[in-house]
């Protein structure tokens, strides 16, 4: 039975109307769908290098919201096109958002991913610490990765550690992706990594996670290329 017959008997049996579910459309509907929502006096007042990242972070969240809480500073869109263009690593801080990074998008521009937030050595030192892994792993990253784009889905302590190495000159990103989710120091993180002169990317206020994160940098290699 071809999947145009098979929707179209679910729909005799359910009564319900189906739009079309054929894999290589489905994206293009969506995305679709999705503008026809914003409505076009918000796309024609909207930034148009920043969009191609918010309609993927909504189509990845079905959250229209992050039409308001989505911030882009210092220069975000640009910094975040040279960086990717000249194949820097993106430094993870969950293995979510790495394995929800399209590393073969990523390895066309030569970008490498990489998350240490499981790594023995982080494991040790922040039980040794008594700090977490997310901002042990920050650590790690500014000795091996100084100049790098960091994307945070998770940890908000990983954002105020990079806030912190950002102010002590050991760490200076080409960008940093801001969308940790939760309650406890998320907004907070979010607002000092927007204090600072480095370029970002983030979402305000609680929401986010690993799959905004690597939704963001999914966007950035289309707009890269």
């Amino acid at each position: 039975m071809g999947e145009t017959d098979w929707t179209k008997k679910l729909e005799e049996e359910t009564g319900i109307r189906f739009r079309t579910t054929r894999p290589e459309e489905i994206e293009r509907e969506s995305f679709l769908m999705i503008q026809e929502e914003l409505g076009e006096s918000f796309l024609a007042s909207y930034p148009e290098t920043q969009l191609p990242v918010l309609l993927r972070v909504i189509h990845t969240t079905a959250d229209f919201s992050y039409g308001e809480s989505l911030v882009f500073a210092n220069g975000a869109m640009e910094a975040a096109c040279r960086a990717i263009r000249r194949g820097l690593p993106i430094i993870t801080d969950t293995t979510m958002a790495a394995s929800g990074i399209n590393k073969a998008a990523a390895g066309k521009f030569g970008c490498q991913v990489h998350c240490f937030i499981g790594d023995e050595d982080v494991e040790e030192e922040a039980k040794h610490r008594s700090m977490t892994r997310a901002a042990v792993s920050v650590e790690k990253a500014a000795r091996l990765y100084p100049d790098c784009i960091y994307a945070v889905g998770n940890g908000p302590t990983a954002l105020l550690r990079l806030y912190e190495l950002i102010r002590e000159h050991k760490i200076r990103p080409a960008l940093i992706i801001g969308t940790p989710v939760g309650f406890v120091n998320v907004v907070e993180a979010k607002e000092l990594i927007l204090q600072t002169e480095v370029p970002a990317i983030v979402a305000r206020g609680r929401k986010g996670g690993s799959n905004v994160a690597a939704a963001i940098c999914n966007a950035l290699f289309r707009t890269a290329g």
